[in-house]
């Protein structure tokens, strides 16, 4: 006799929480080496593109004096990830967190074993070759792969394996910027697609592992130290922000669009998919010519626009150069990620703003660092995300009223103007569909008994050798109890006596379905006069 659990509960967390959570510590830790061996490999490819020597050294790509040779390193960098895709996975190609996404969602959390070893070597060549990407989509994505590759190897189910990739993907973002609890935000609003325990905790110590130990190889954070900021929780800033916030939110729609117009005018060209990186490597080589700084992941150039000195040189050469640098790169099909390039962007934005307005160089670091939580809110499409991640890679605490505005200002932006976000718009054009709005099940709020049959002549009068729900569960539960057995219907039993009350079917269940469409649809004004005459009262 089967029916649903007899204790009703506010979490459906079980003990298998602990096992998940344990894995994850070694998930974390294996994160944090991959995090700093990419690190580690952009950096000597970047000497040996750039400077010819082996060196682990962090340098620039700007600092080179190839010359005009500078124009053919990019090129070669993108044919070698050409023949990577081509020959190894072309899975590698792209920014990683769509396909991470694509891995949870259609895959069973399945990642192959090659993608943990050809992802971050081919975005160590892409970035080393002065592609101008960040590093943490290939760090998010390679962690999500060792995260897979445990679970594979372990007797779990769907569900878990997920938790164990979403888990290395956190935790490959909490080690390369420092940022912990944005990286379980991260997770929530991108990655989970669920807000529950079972899952949130072992993503949080994966998390929280990988910032422990990202000190002794990395150091400590932040990541972009800003100069003091006072003042900032005046008006004229929180208004400042609004309007700033709202202007990203349009920029960062039509960034998302232009990436995606310079990969349709890809798909047009009648050459194999593997030389096109290798194309976009042109334009990335003609780009730094004009714009060396463009070359590269470019934090150097966060950590000026934050600092509040850029020369307006920079900022233009960010907003024109590096932008069309790497839409048309990303474009291509090569493998970089997208959030250092995104944060760059909003940064100028604002620390553009901050010029145009002749404030001091604190203020414009305060405007930098909004313009790039406001960015990051409005494509990504994750606010919150955004307003952590900055306040944690800066520790600047008194930007939070006015950060808090503009990202969510941008989000508001963004979500009404575009359909999809730069990361799931790649999941539209492959035939997938997800939604981004999470929300309690509408049958988590209706009871059995309030949509069952009552009790007739022709309904059993004590429980069957079958299964049955309680009349107080929810018709949540009962849903998964039929679908689970097959039923369509299903007898009622009251809990205090054991006996059969009524019966649930599935006609039932959408009547319960169909309350939760009324609440969404119907409106009612429930404040409204009504004469003394009409209200029954003398």
């Amino acid at each position: 006799m089967k029916s649903e659990p007899s204790i009703l509960k506010d979490f459906t967390v079980d003990r298998r929480v602990w096992l998940l959570s344990g894995v994850s510590i070694g998930i974390g830790l294996c994160a944090t080496l991959l995090a700093v061996l990419l690190l580690r490999a952009i950096a000597f490819s970047t000497n040996i593109f750039y400077y010819h020597r082996f060196s682990l050294a962090p340098v620039s790509p700007a600092g080179s004096h190839l010359g005009h040779w500078m124009v053919v390193v990019p090129v070669l960098g993108g044919l070698l990830v050409g023949l990577m895709a081509r020959f190894g996975s072309d899975k590698i190609r792209g920014h990683g967190i769509p396909e991470a996404i694509e891995a949870i969602l259609l895959h069973r959390a399945k990642v192959a074993p090659k993608i943990a070893l050809l992802k971050p070597i081919s975005a160590a060549i892409a970035i080393g070759s002065g592609g101008p990407f960040g590093a943490e989509g290939p760090i998010i994505m390679t962690g999500g792969a060792v995260g897979s590759l445990i679970g594979q190897w372990m007797h779990v189910t769907d569900a878990e394996r997920t938790t164990l990739l979403v888990a290395g993907a956190a935790a490959g973002m909490s080690a390369t910027f420092a940022t912990p609890v944005a990286a379980i935000l991260l997770a929530v609003e991108l990655l989970l697609f669920e807000w529950r325990p079972r899952s949130l905790v072992p993503v949080a110590i994966a998390s929280v592992t990988a910032a422990l130990f990202r000190v002794y190889w990395l150091g400590a954070g932040p990541i972009f130290p800003m100069p003091v900021i006072t003042g900032t929780h005046g008006a004229p800033f929180v208004i400042g922000a609004l309007f700033l916030g709202a202007l990203l939110g349009l920029i960062a729609a039509g960034m998302s669009r232009m990436m995606y117009a310079f990969e349709d005018l890809f798909e047009h060209l009648h050459l194999h998919w593997m030389w096109w990186p290798a194309i976009g490597g042109i334009g990335i080589g003609v780009g730094g010519l004009f714009f060396p700084r463009g070359l590269g992941v470019g934090y150097d150039n966060i950590a000026e626009l934050l600092h509040g000195t850029p020369t307006i040189g920079l900022i233009i050469g960010i907003l024109l150069a590096k932008s069309l640098m790497w839409a048309f790169s990303l474009g291509s099909g090569t493998s970089g990620g997208v959030l250092a390039p995104l944060l760059m962007i909003g940064g100028a934005v604002g620390a553009l703003a901050g010029h145009l307005t002749h404030a001091p160089a604190e203020t414009q670091a305060l405007w930098a660092l909004i313009g790039m939580g406001a960015m990051l809110a409005g494509s990504l499409g994750v606010p919150l995300t955004a307003i952590l991640f900055s306040l944690e890679v800066t520790h600047c605490l008194p930007a939070l009223l006015p950060l808090a505005t503009a990202c969510i200002a941008s989000y508001l932006i963004t979500s009404l103007i575009m359909p999809r976000s730069i990361l799931t718009e790649k999941l539209s054009r492959r035939g997938y569909h997800l939604t981004r709005e999470y929300g309690v099940d509408p049958l988590e709020l209706v009871l059995v008994r309030e949509v069952m049959s009552p009790l007739t002549k022709d309904t059993p009068t004590a429980p069957l050798p079958a299964a049955y729900s309680y009349s107080d569960s929810t018709t949540r539960g009962a849903a998964e109890l039929m679908a689970m057995e097959g039923l369509e219907t299903l007898a009622v039993v009251d809990r205090s006596n054991g006996q059969v009350c009524g019966e649930l079917s599935l006609r039932d269940l959408l009547r319960g379905r169909e309350r939760s469409l009324e609440r969404e649809s119907e409106r009612l004004r429930l404040f409204s006069y009504v004469p003394p005459e009409q209200d029954g009262h003398n």
